[in-house]
């Protein structure tokens, strides 16, 4: 069986007060999950050294949003991945659409940042998907597929037994529009598939590929029944336990 993951995406919410109190939360009511469901909080950088803290003991995995592309030097405010290993970090979240949109990543710049996770013993939680003109043109498919032969296609067969795959469909974030759990399954599937042709059968079919669009303690057992749906990707619902848990019960 493929691993079941509840994946916390905090974004820029949170004092580190606040997000030590919200991993404590989730660790008072984390025997409430599934049994072998996987919970990972990603946490701000500034929260990381607490917040490891707080969940340390337990089998809750901490995440980083996010990683430099370079290991060191004179690159003002950022973080690099020594750095976040050095810390107990064990994932960093990248790719995500918002990193995209907002700060120009490029899948270059991927490329780089998956070199130094793994260089320094940390998985990623790899992102793709589609915005919501790209959904209306049907190049869903297209675009995610581009988005892994650009950067998980690169990856040594080590490596990808690592990775998690995070679907978003930014066409159903805010926007108004509802990604169905039928849709899901189908970009999921589709994923799946494209994994398959360079990484082969079995591993395709051994690697998480989780849901990042609205999930949330009302949909989530829908979204979940699905075959290639192995959990989510979690934004908003993150931020509070209950519902982070509620999420993770849905299995």
């Amino acid at each position: 069986m493929r691993r079941k993951i509840v994946a916390g995406n905090w974004k820029m919410n949170t004092t580190v007060a606040e997000g030590i109190e919200l991993a404590k939360a989730v660790v008072a009511v984390k025997d409430e999950a599934k049994a072998g469901v996987e919970l990972i909080l990603g946490a701000p950088f500034t929260h990381l050294a607490s917040v490891i803290d707080a969940v340390r003991g337990t089998n809750i995995a901490v995440a980083a949003q996010n990683c430099a592309d370079h290991e060191k030097g004179a690159y003002t405010g950022e973080i690099s991945a020594p750095m976040l290993a050095g810390l107990g970090v064990q994932y960093v979240i990248l790719g995500h659409s918002e990193r995209r949109q907002y700060y120009g990543e490029t899948s270059e710049t991927l490329n780089a940042k998956m070199a130094l996770c793994y260089a320094n013993g940390m998985a990623p939680i790899y992102c793709i998907g589609e915005n919501l003109a790209e959904r209306e043109a049907e190049k869903h498919f297209d675009i995610c597929r581009k988005q892994i032969e650009e950067v998980v296609f690169n990856l040594t067969p080590e490596q990808f037994s690592k990775i998690i795959i995070a679907y978003e469909p930014v066409w159903a974030i805010g926007t108004g529009k509802t990604a169905t759990a039928e849709q899901a399954e189908e970009i999921h599937a589709f994923v799946r598939n494209v994994l398959k042709e360079k990484f082969g059968e079995e591993a395709a079919q051994s690697t998480p590929i989780l849901y990042g669009g609205s999930c949330k303690p009302s949909n989530a057992a829908e979204l979940f029944s699905k075959i290639d749906v192995d959990g989510g990707l979690i934004g908003g619902a993150a931020l509070k336990a209950d519902d982070f848990l509620g999420i993770a019960k849905a299995f």
